[in-house]
Formats: C-alpha cells, structure tokens, sequence
C-alpha cells in the first residue's frame, strides 16, 4: 500500500507543466477591468448605504410614551378594546388561541 503511495507521487512529481510558453501565470487586462469595475461598485454601494442612514432618526423611541406606557405597566383595562358589535349584541374577542 505504501509502496504504491509512494510510487504514485513519483510519477506525480515527473509530470512536467504543458503549459509553459512566455505569457503563462501572467494576468490579463481584463482581470484588471473586473478588480476595478468591483471597486467602483463597492464605493458606490457605501455612500448608497450612508446616504440612507443619515435619513434615519436619532431614535425610534415615540415622543408621548404615555399610552403605550400605560398598556405596558397594566394599568389600562383591555376589555373596553374589544368591546361589543353592534350589529348582533355579541361580544367581539380577538382570535389566536
């Protein structure tokens, strides 16, 4: 077994490259063009994203926290929400469970 390992890297490492004339390894200018073409999208995709953020508020917080407050701590009775209908007297309740 490792007597075949061993042969199988030889033979590997007596294969020579074919691919050996003057330009090989070398880049293309079209390589070039697709780096900066991705570049320019990049900074374009940034000051996009800062354009958006700076339309953004300081805080999403309300300016009256008072009823959601209220909601909050307890204090407001959610059975006036529901309420009755109108249309039949019976009392309307909120589906989910």
């Amino acid at each position: 077994m490792i007597e075949s390992l061993l042969l199988a890297t030889e033979w590997l490492a007596q294969d020579q490259p074919r691919d050996t004339g003057p330009d090989f390894g070398k880049a293309s200018p079209f390589g070039l063009l697709i780096v900066a073409v991705l570049l320019v999208a990049v900074f374009l995709l940034v000051w996009s994203m800062n354009r958006h953020l700076k339309r953004l508020p300081e805080s999403f917080d309300p300016e009256h926290p008072e009823p959601d407050q209220a909601v909050d701590d307890g204090t407001v009775d959610l059975g006036t929400v529901s309420g009755t209908d109108t249309e039949n007297g019976n009392t309307r309740r909120e589906s989910g469970g």
